[in-house]
């Protein structure tokens, strides 16, 4: 028998004038008669890193029971469907003074950063990670947020910079790295020209055009050499490229038809926030479909976040409502509040659940924590914090277990672990270190 179908290589893209759109892994990929994991087109594991503000309602987040098959708590109920894929951790800690800025700051760096006008923490984990693996992809890391707070100048929360606040992600111990909130440069940055002027997108917007229109020929040219599954994901992947772009340009005319001209806000940010987060979270589901990145980072919320979240009957600030003194009807805000933030994040592993990668997909591919850098909201503390990890990192994560640390095990130490799934082990990462109350076996 002879074989002569070639393959494709994982770096096949579509081009046109002014555009670039990566793709999805596709059968066309994988040499004919070769096993899928020892090709360059095998999944690679992805990382993402979630934040959330203001801690949680600690008896409401953490599950009864420890160890494996555990039943989810109230907060986590949205995470359930995903059971076999979650992990729950107790009793992680950073130390320092309390307050939201050591928040921020210490969720991914494991370092407490000094008061005062001198800029230091530490390289962060996802940091760490795209240093290992970014070299593969057309972007090392990429940052999130949906809300800005970089324009604060000064001290923010406890005479801390504000710099400690507005990202959680540092390329080096005095590089912090811009999470960027408009969705419009974050598109035109993975498919497009990310120099064009707010001048050149609004004309765009006016003509009507796509990014897509300039690779119809490429396309069309790809889709004649590939099998019909695979055509059907071409297509299917460019109709969400589409669909987001169409969404963004919703978001654009809104706010020129409003006729009110705000100018620190850049166009292309939805006005309602539900909209901004999924928004954000659906870019970052294609740039990982696309292999655009394997890390990604995003405050979905920032500290002192004065947010409100109407459409679920929450209409006071999400920072007033942590500060609850454990009144039942706030408290019972701050739960709601809390879900929903894990519902959004559900949704969206929903979406990398239905993208096809190889034999498995790109949910299974990824793995991603989430949490929160503070526990109790009243009392800014950082002790016994609400973090839990979901994904199988391409089968290299046990998953589906509550552990239950010992008392005071540094955060830090499941960072350790995180970056021994990603192939960059190291021995000491912030306030953590392999032997230091042990390296969590997760």
């Amino acid at each position: 028998m002879m074989i002569t179908r070639k393959a494709l290589s994982r770096r096949t893209v579509l081009r046109g004038i002014g555009a670039t759109i990566a793709l999805p892994l596709l059968d066309g990929m994988v040499p004919a008669l070769s096993a899928q994991a020892r090709t360059a087109a095998a999944p690679k594991a992805r990382f993402g890193f979630v934040y959330v503000p203001h801690g949680s309602i600690m008896n409401q987040w953490t599950p009864a029971q420890e160890g494996a098959g555990f039943e989810f708590s109230t907060i986590l109920k949205p995470l359930e469907r995903f059971r076999e894929d979650v992990n729950v951790y107790t009793n992680l800690d950073n130390r320092g003074e309390n307050g939201h800025s050591p928040s921020t700051a210490m969720f991914l760096s494991g370092v407490f950063p000094p008061k005062g006008t001198v800029i230091k923490l530490g390289t962060t984990v996802d940091q760490y990670i795209a240093q290992h693996i970014g070299r593969e992809t057309a972007f090392p890391s990429l940052e999130f947020a949906t809300e800005d707070h970089s324009t604060h100048l000064g001290s923010c929360a406890g005479d801390f910079l504000c710099a400690y606040m507005s990202t959680i992600s540092w390329a080096s111990p005095t590089q912090p790295l811009p999470m960027e909130i408009n969705p419009r440069v974050v598109f035109e940055r993975l498919f497009g020209s990310d120099r064009s002027s707010v001048e050149e997108r609004k004309a765009r917007l006016e003509a009507n055009t796509s990014i897509l229109d300039a690779v119809t020929e490429s396309a069309n040219e790809l889709k004649r050499v590939l099998g019909a599954t695979d055509r059907t994901r071409v297509t299917e992947y460019l109709d969400n490229v589409r669909e987001i772009e169409r969404r963004i340009v919703a978001a654009e005319k809104q706010r020129e038809l409003s006729g009110v001209e705000v100018p620190p806000t850049p166009v292309g940010i939805p006005e309602n926030w539900t909209e901004h987060a999924t928004l954000m979270f659906d870019l970052q589901a294609i740039a990982l479909q696309a292999d655009l990145t394997r890390v990604i980072s995003f405050m979905l919320s920032r500290e002192l976040s004065t947010l409100s979240y109407p459409e679920i009957g929450v209409a006071d600030g999400h920072h007033p409502i942590s500060h609850n003194n454990g009144v039942p009807e706030q408290v019972a805000k701050k739960i709601a509040v809390d879900m929903y933030h894990l519902v959004l994040f559900s949704n969206f592993l929903d979406k990398l659940k239905a993208m096809p990668e190889g034999d498995s997909n790109v949910f299974e591919n990824s793995l991603f924590f989430y949490g929160s850098g503070m526990s109790n909201g009243n009392q800014h503390t950082h002790d016994n914090l609400p973090v839990l990890t979901v994904g199988g990192a391409a089968g290299k994560m046990k998953s589906g277990t509550h552990y239950k640390t010992p008392k005071g095990t540094p955060l830090a130490n499941l960072h350790l672990a995180l970056l021994e799934k990603a192939g960059a082990p190291i021995e000491k990462f912030g306030i953590g270190e392999v032997g230091n109350n042990g390296m969590l076996s997760i």
